[in-house]
């Protein structure tokens, strides 16, 4: 029996312990949040993926340990690094997080471990960031390989056992160790002949939505102009079976890939004197998107948005998920207050942001704004009351929900 410990409890970490556990490995799910540790422990989670009774009875056969302990990895054969990478305050990568983990593994794992990279970064993190620290721990020899997340919060269909997995190692013994791995919880696995190519990889998946949904942003500017829907002639595009593929307008992106992975890959490209244009004017476009729309909207109303009662339906970046990480909603919400306006949200999934408790739909309010429209929310508040509430749909989707779409 495997022994394996995956560093990061989140919405990576987490499902991917799991899944290792039910495939009969025994895992130590390490995290540094005693909180998360201790909740883990009682079988909680905020993961809409991640079953409390599947917890709790991995728990009970000793297949699955939370705990916030390092010197459990020592009797690891496999551990997996699966820490945030988001952006610092000058958008560039902070990878803090995954240098600290390394270190940590360094320190505590024992010679033989195969340590794998599953957090997104930059082509050349795992050989030149990663590899250099456990070459400085002299007397272990490790094997070191990357396998960047697919994770889809709140996707049905498609989860860690049957989405392809991209698998390099540093070497061929480290590849191989990977691929034996894997294969233990994945249909169907990818060995591609360097860890720079798996890292780039991932990061061209989301570059590939950033600026394709950069592109529907700016193509909803054009059809404003021209006086069509979007929305419509999106649809319409959609109808051909072979070359196309929707991607829907929106007042931003949110989420860890999409507004951040593009930046990681740029990144990269600056360094080696390289420009990233496509890149670059997809964040802008995408970027600029709020404020023109605010600006319509208060259009609209008569041009002034002051003390006007706006009602958010929907503030996580995606439905049916929790995760408000990057969420244009946030960014919407708060713009709205600069501008004077009193704003609530309504989110079943949120419930608490910020200090602020999320409140029914409510007639009492004069424009409702849909943002992320989880399938529980239900808008016949609104629809009752079209006379007194102008609603704007702004979902990034073709479900009619009730008024014409925004875009």
């Amino acid at each position: 029996m495997l022994t394996v410990t995956v560093v990061g409890q989140g919405y990576v970490g987490l499902p991917l312990a799991i899944q290792a556990a039910e495939a009969g490995c025994r895992v130590f799910g390490f995290d540094e949040d005693k909180a998360k540790v201790q909740s883990l422990l009682e079988g909680k989670t905020k993961l809409n993926d991640v079953n409390t009774q599947k917890i709790l009875n991995l728990m009970r056969h000793k297949m699955y340990t939370p705990t916030h302990d390092p010197e459990l990895m020592n009797t690891s054969d496999v551990i997996v690094i699966a820490v945030p990478t988001p952006l610092n305050s000058n958008q560039e990568p902070d990878l803090s997080f995954l240098i600290s983990a390394s270190k940590n593994i360094a320190t505590y794992c024992k010679s033989g471990s195969l340590i794998i990279n599953e957090s997104t970064s930059y082509p050349g993190t795992l050989r030149q960031v990663i590899a250099p620290i456990f070459k400085k721990n002299l007397g272990k020899e490790v094997y070191l390989a990357v396998a960047p997340e697919r994770i889809d919060p709140a996707n049905k269909n498609w989860n860690i056992e049957n989405t392809p997995r991209i698998v390099s190692g540093l070497d061929e013994k480290a590849t191989q160790l990977a691929l034996n791995f894997y294969s233990l919880f994945c249909k169907s696995i990818l060995k591609v002949t360097s860890p720079e190519v798996a890292e780039a990889a991932k990061l061209f998946e989301n570059t590939f939505r950033l600026v394709n949904i950069a592109l529907a942003n700016e193509f909803s500017i054009l059809s404003k102009a021209l006086g069509f829907s979007t929305n419509e002639a999106i649809q319409a595009a959609s109808t051909k079976p072979f070359g196309f593929m929707p991607f829907y307008p929106s007042i931003g992106v949110g989420g860890h890939c999409i507004p951040i992975d593009p930046i990681y890959l740029s990144y990269a490209a600056d360094r080696l004197g390289v420009k990233s244009n496509f890149i670059e004017l997809a964040n802008k476009t995408n970027s600029n998107m709020l404020s023109n729309v605010l600006t319509e909207i208060a259009d609209n109303y008569g041009g002034n948005l002051n003390k006007t009662r706006v009602q958010v339906a929907g503030i996580s970046y995606k439905p049916e998920v929790s995760d408000l990480r990057e969420s244009p909603a946030i960014e919407l919400i708060q713009y709205l207050r600069k501008q004077g306006a009193s704003v609530t949200w309504h989110d079943p999934y949120v419930k608490v942001w910020n200090g602020e408790f999320s409140s029914d739909l409510s007639k009492s309010i004069d424009i409702g704004l849909i943002v992320t429209p989880h399938k529980n929310i239900d808008f016949s508040v609104w629809r009752e009351n079209k006379e007194n509430i102008l609603v704007f749909d702004l979902s990034a989707n073709s479900i009619n929900y009730g008024w014409p779409k925004f875009f």
